[in-house]
């Protein structure tokens, strides 16, 4: 028997970078996943198109996330899809990396909204359905070591990304007694549209950061998801893993 086999999952932002990765994990472990992506309608085709070709279950769900009625039809789809939700990945994310002297305010508000306000926004969607079925559940976010150690010019993604960490040690507290956990993931340097903007030379030295003296394989953080989303993990909650290849110690 497949390590999540009978489970449903929902993963917002999956259309690419670490949320696809995610998506294709948990399918190779027998999840059925729901593929949301906001914009990349064609990424997440291709997404649903992998996973099906290896005799997986998915289906691609468009919803901007930071809005709170999408995010609410976006479990609605799920369950109605499938018939409950067992996992949901909070992924979606974006940056707009500028110093703080300079940033505007819809520079903030854009990355509070989609990396933060998403958060909330399914969680809240999620968890009633979650504690009507008494099954428990599986919830997981997807934070960063930034959110721990900030970064000079992410002031906004730094904020976002804490705030997960304080939202998802919150919640867990809220309903562990339901057998939900609530867990959050904080990668470090990971290759995906976020980063491919830096320049060769930043990449290079970040290396001179991290123990591992390497950057992350986006796998990497879909066999974490998937440990975490299955009967295995049960008795961890509240707690944030880093992957990050020791960059944050």
């Amino acid at each position: 028997m497949s390590l999540l086999e009978g489970k449903v999952a929902v993963v917002t932002g999956a259309s690419r970078g670490i949320g696809r990765a995610i998506a294709e994990e948990l399918a190779a472990n027998g999840a059925s996943v729901m593929v949301n992506y906001n914009a990349s309608a064609e990424a997440a085709a291709e997404v649903v198109a992998g996973i099906v070709a290896k005799g997986g279950q998915a289906t691609a769900v468009p919803a901007d996330v930071s809005d709170f009625q999408a995010a609410q039809e976006l479990i609605k789809t799920a369950i109605a899809t499938y018939g409950h939700i067992d996992i949901l990945v909070n992924n979606a994310g974006t940056t707009r990396d500028t110093l703080l002297m300079m940033m505007k305010e819809d520079q903030w508000d854009t990355v509070l909204d989609t990396n933060l306000k998403s958060v909330f926004n399914c969680c809240k969607a999620a968890v009633r359905p979650m504690v009507r079925r008494k099954q428990g559940g599986r919830i997981i976010n997807i934070s960063s070591v930034v959110g721990l150690v900030g970064q000079a010019g992410q002031s906004n993604y730094a904020a976002s990304k804490a705030g997960v960490i304080g939202f998802t040690k919150s919640l867990a507290k809220e309903i562990g007694s339901r057998q939900i956990t609530v867990n959050a993931i904080a990668p470090g340097f990971f290759l995906t549209a976020l980063t491919d903007a830096l320049s060769d030379e930043m990449k290079e030295k970040s290396l001179e950061f991290i123990p591992l003296g390497r950057w992350g394989e986006l796998p990497e953080v879909g066999y974490l998801v998937s440990f975490l989303a299955s009967d295995k993990a049960a008795y961890i909650t509240g707690q944030v893993i880093n992957v990050d290849g020791g960059i944050a110690m």
